[in-house]
């Protein structure tokens, strides 16, 4: 143990979050330990749900804090061909809950199917703790060293592991209430925190013993945070009252059987992660053929719901970019803190707990904000919250470029930068993620809600494969990452970012026509309006809507 005489700015922030954590814990004890079926006026389920995602929440993103630094220092990919690495993990990770999600409401139930997806989850961290040979400098001898096959694997698990059970577990939050609850809408929020409260924990804690006592350290706190989810949910079966069974008994046999095929589906998802050209090429097939299929069903359509699936692609196309931008932070924004921000003796990979702390600070402000301009008739239109989106994520990079040139380039970026390019995006996010969402839910007829929302999930995959091909290019022709490149790079997408909000924000009245928000009942058989017991959502308000 440290004298605490010596300790850095690190150590303290990892202590604090430790702390915090224990509170966490503690509260938690006492909920599981009250015998009343309700707690602060919820079922006792939502806080099962709630510990249970916030601990998958604190392995999946403490794994993600530390992944481009363990593919740069410890595999010695090149920057270039980390950040591609890197994207298209995270664009995976986004398209196999649509396996997941099906098998679960046709076959296993969600409780099954996020018990199974923890699991290989619990497995993929525990992996990725395999280091292999060490002390090699090669990158050549390295990348041949057999380990690097467990590393891919762990991957694969933690790719199928979340597909199994990102989706599910949020479904079960909602089956613990009648349809007409009104506490669903509160309830979702609490679980919301439990998402960002694990994220923010598993980046500072495992992200400050990857980076200052070892790899190992770090990627095993977050295998051991995903087994404290599972034992979580394993023994709080009995509070979730019969919500996420299957739909119709199941057989042993035919169980297994699933299984089976989430095992195949890792053993296919070890194979993708290791070339990356063959997942751009199947993102762009199958991306085509979704849009394809999506148009050929709105044709079908009378005037008004088929222009609400063309507000509904018009939305949904400027999700890549968003992302795009977006989740650099995991990749060059990452490398860059690391490398040329002036951040002491703070392990860099912490710095990617500000948004997860940013969006617990600020998500009920937005939910307030957009609820007080609405009652005034002032709040923005779906799309122009989209272009909102935009400008800030734009904005975000153009000011990190400001500071950085600022100082001279032989100075390092003040970390202040840092704050501010996390801050505008978090905002930015606040306008497009939630307000996405409930566009979908809201606009898309009930029998292609699946659809739509599997459309949604997907372009956010693709934006995410998208950040890989930026972080690559702030890698230039060698592949190493120089600060003049990745600033350069964030100078363009910046204005690009900009620009494209821009010509958003002209076109929004125009898509706003297309949502005929005017004729939009509860009887019109939309998708979300039965689910989430509620007749406006934000970005949609029918009767006060300006631009």
């Amino acid at each position: 143990m440290k004298d605490m005489a010596l300790w850095t700015e690190g150590d303290w922030i990892a202590a604090i979050a430790l702390v915090v954590l224990c509170v966490f814990l503690a509260i938690g004890g006492v909920i599981a330990a009250s015998r009343k079926p309700e707690f602060a006026g919820h079922p006792k389920g939502l806080y099962m749900l709630f510990f249970a995602e916030m601990w998958e929440r604190f392995s999946y993103y403490g794994m993600r804090a530390l992944l481009i630094f363990y593919l740069t220092q410890h595999w010695l990919y090149s920057d270039g061909k980390s950040n591609l690495i890197y994207g298209a993990y995270t664009s995976l990770v986004y398209i196999t809950p649509v396996l997941g999600g099906y098998l679960a409401d046709r076959y296993l139930g969600q409780r099954k199917a996020v018990l199974f997806g923890g699991i290989l989850l619990a497995l993929g961290h525990l992996f990725m703790a395999v280091e292999g040979n060490d002390g090699i400098t090669d990158p050549l001898i390295k990348q041949a060293d057999p380990a690097i096959n467990i590393f891919w694997l762990a991957l694969a698990l933690i790719i199928v592991g979340s597909g199994f059970l990102k989706a599910n577990i949020s479904v079960m939050v909602g089956q613990l209430y009648n349809l007409t609850d009104t506490r669903r809408d509160s309830a979702y929020t609490i679980f919301y925190m439990g998402i960002n409260a694990g994220a923010a924990f598993g980046v500072i804690l495992a992200g400050y013993l990857g980076q200052t006592l070892g790899w190992a350290y770090g990627f095993g706190l977050a295998g051991i945070g995903m087994l404290a989810g599972l034992v979580v949910f394993v023994l709080g079966k009995k509070v979730l009252n019969g919500a996420g069974e299957p739909p119709a008994p199941i057989t042993k046999n035919k169980e297994f059987s699933l299984y089976g095929v989430g095992f195949a589906a890792v053993a296919v998802m070890w194979a993708l992660i290791q070339y990356q050209d063959v997942i751009q090429t199947l993102l762009i097939i199958s991306g085509v053929a979704l849009l394809g299929w999506v148009l050929f069903n709105a044709f079908k359509l009378d005037k008004e719901p088929r222009e609400r699936i063309f507000a509904i692609l018009f939305l949904i196309a400027l999700n890549p970019l968003f992302w795009g931008l977006f989740e650099q932070a995991g990749g060059s924004l990452n490398l860059y803190t690391d490398r040329f921000v002036a951040i002491g003796d703070v392990p860099a990979s912490i710095f990617q707990s500000i948004n997860s702390i940013y969006i617990i600070l600020f998500a009920p402000l937005f939910a307030t904000l957009w609820q007080w301009l609405g009652r005034r008739g002032l709040e923005p239109s779906a799309p122009a919250k989209f272009a909102l989106a935009l400008f800030q994520v734009g904005l975000g990079f153009l000011v990190f470029v400001w500071g950085a040139n600022s100082v001279g380039a032989d100075v390092k970026t003040a970390v202040i930068f840092v704050f501010l390019i996390y801050l505008l995006h978090t905002t930015g996010e606040l306008c497009l993620s939630p307000v996405g969402l409930s566009a979908m839910n809201r606009l898309a007829p009930a029998y292609m809600a699946s659809l739509i929302m599997g459309a949604w999930f997907y372009m956010t995959a693709v934006g995410n494969f998208v950040a890989g091909k930026i972080g690559e290019a702030t890698g230039g022709h060698d592949g190493e990452m120089t600060k003049a490149a990745t600033l350069g790079i964030y100078n363009q997408i910046g204005w690009v970012a900009i620009g494209v909000s821009v010509v958003v924000l002209a076109l929004s009245p125009f898509v706003k026509k297309w949502m005929h928000l005017d004729t939009l009942r509860d009887d019109n058989e939309l998708a979300g309006q039965t689910e989430l017991a509620e007749p406006q959502a934000a970005g949609v308000n029918t009767s006060t809507e300006t631009r």
